[in-house]
């Protein structure tokens, strides 16, 4: 009995540590309510107008999965913007993630000037999106943009930029690519983080700069260029802004940049089927769950940390 109530004692928390979980659970209120109101909330109240038929006037009218048998089965433009998003994906994280490696790279080299070329470099991608999309309007701009005028002077004939289908989509990559300055000083803090160690031993062992690079360089960086990867494909699925600005709301000429969230967007704002935008918000979410649990999978045979696998 005495054993018993000494092991109660023992295991009863203090006056301390139980004033402590209050004023942490306290410090925690305002997230916990922000999540509950502005996150958990609309998730939930999404998920279930997604099953219903919402025009916003009127109340939600219970129609099952038909939202989701149409979208799947019917919807052209569905999968037309399904297949853009995707394919504005494969375009721009591999060049956003090279262009971005390759900057890193130089500012890493020990060259004078480096604080006002990273400046430069980084100065685009904190420019709002609808300042970014104005203005290389007029540097894609067909007829007498500066980049056809550019190729123009090499003799290149210019393609049509914002009209041709073709090379709508290029197009965007090129001028996202451009705000790619948030990916460079990840790049460059990585770089700052391999020991100088390594590379030297590599100089005695008479290693080429690829080898070093092959060898050394990515592997250190694996895991940081597998964060702005998951990053990159996440926030390319959301494409929104820039295709709106620089064309319109339906994506220009044969709808060739006609992006998910835009036709998501038009559904639920331009003809208030407020269901059917729930339901194609739900299956981009699932998409992007299976996309980024992909790439953890995959990660395991490419990440290297130097603390063990994780």
């Amino acid at each position: 009995m005495n054993a018993q109530a000494h092991t109660q004692r023992k295991t009863r928390p203090s006056p301390m540590r139980r004033s402590e979980a209050v004023a942490a659970y306290l410090f925690m209120l305002p997230w916990l309510i922000g999540f509950v109101v502005f996150t958990a909330g609309p998730m939930l109240a999404s998920l279930s107008l997604s099953f219903t038929s919402y025009n916003v006037l009127q109340p939600p009218r219970w129609v099952g999965l038909a939202n989701f048998t149409q979208m799947l089965g019917y919807d052209d433009m569905f999968r037309k913007a399904l297949v853009n998003t995707l394919v504005y994906t494969a375009l721009y994280v591999p060049l956003h993630m090279a262009v971005a490696l390759g900057l890193a790279l130089l500012l890493n080299a020990r060259v004078r000037g480096v604080p006002l070329w990273r400046t430069a470099f980084y100065l685009p991608s904190i420019t709002p999106v609808v300042a970014v999309a104005l203005l290389w309007r007029f540097i894609l701009n067909p007829a007498d943009g500066a980049l056809n005028q550019l190729l123009g002077l090499l003799g290149i004939p210019g393609p049509g930029w914002t009209s041709d289908p073709h090379w709508i989509k290029p197009g965007l990559v090129l001028m996202s690519v451009w705000t790619g300055g948030s990916a460079m000083l990840i790049y460059l803090a990585g770089l700052k983080n391999i020991p100088q160690a390594l590379y030297d031993a590599a100089d005695v062992d008479g290693a080429s700069p690829w080898q070093k690079f092959a060898r050394i360089t990515l592997p250190m960086l694996s895991s940081v260029l597998f964060y702005t990867a998951v990053i990159g494909v996440i926030g390319s699925l959301q494409i929104f802004a820039q295709s709106v600005v620089l064309l319109d709301a339906n994506g220009g000429s044969d709808n060739a940049a006609l992006f998910y969230i835009m036709y998501l967007f038009n559904q639920g704002f331009a003809y208030f089927k407020m269901g059917y935008a729930s339901a194609l918000a739900w299956v981009l979410f699932v998409i992007i769950v299976a996309l980024t649990a992909l790439q953890f999978w995959l990660s395991n045979r490419w990440v290297y940390y130097e603390g063990g696998n994780a």
